[in-house]
């Protein structure tokens, strides 16, 4: 029985603090924060805010008195994290690709090659949209408005992400599980399905199509194209 949205939630084994734990190292050398503890739970909260105003105003519509309010931080707390929007972009980009790689890497790494391995990867990643809707919306729509350095790392990071489907394909192909494809331009047209889901959702809720159906479409279609004649 594939596995659906309430089951992934419950059994996805990387815990909020893992991940803002992970966060914290590799951004220690601007965190003025010493305690472990209380940095994690500092950067969870402006991460955390910084989603909701950008879910509700546009990132950059926000200052750092909105993020003050909205997070209950004072502006002297919130400089002990980040000095300026631009570290707080750094902070947030950072936070959804260190989920998103380490996730799809953890639930793909054990299945069989071919049709469990990417039916695991496409539904992983809707499934994360779906629990993190705020972060993939903010990692679309504002890539196109960051300072060139963190523009070329949000590229780059997509492009890690749709490697993983990439290799996916080309291991499958290797084994015989699916037909010999343009595996590249295959995981692009993949990355765009799953972008349809969290950018459109109002389309799809009109619809009244839940993740699970769409998940199971997009898995459908795909093996479909792989597994059929050449």
């Amino acid at each position: 029985m594939p596995e659906d949205f309430e089951r992934f939630k419950a059994g996805l084994s990387l815990s909020r603090d893992d991940i803002y734990s992970a966060l914290l190292q590799e951004n220690h050398h601007h965190i003025r924060i010493k305690k472990p503890a209380v940095a994690i739970q500092g950067l969870a909260s402006i991460v955390e805010a910084t989603l909701r105003l950008a879910g509700s105003k546009g990132f950059h519509a926000m200052s750092l008195r909105d993020l003050c309010a909205e997070s209950g931080f004072s502006i002297g707390g919130i400089y002990a994290y980040i000095k300026n929007k631009e570290d707080l972009i750094h902070l947030i980009q950072d936070y959804g690709f260190l989920l998103t790689r380490r996730t799809l890497r953890t639930r793909t790494q054990d299945a069989a090659p071919g049709v469990e391995k990417l039916r695991a990867a496409v539904r992983t990643h809707l499934f994360l949209s779906e629990m993190m809707p705020d972060w993939f919306s903010f990692s679309f729509m504002e890539a196109r408005h960051l300072p060139p350095p963190e523009r070329q790392k949000a590229v780059q990071a997509a492009r890690e992400i749709e490697d993983i489907f990439f290799d996916i394909l080309q291991e499958g192909m290797a084994a015989g599980a699916f037909r010999h494809v343009d595996a590249r331009l295959l995981a692009s047209l993949t990355k765009a399905l799953m972008q349809d889901w969290y950018l459109k959702r109002s389309k799809y809720r009109r619809q009244e199509i839940d993740v699970n159906t769409y998940a199971q479409s997009v898995c459908d279609l795909l093996e479909s194209y792989l597994q059929g004649p050449p």
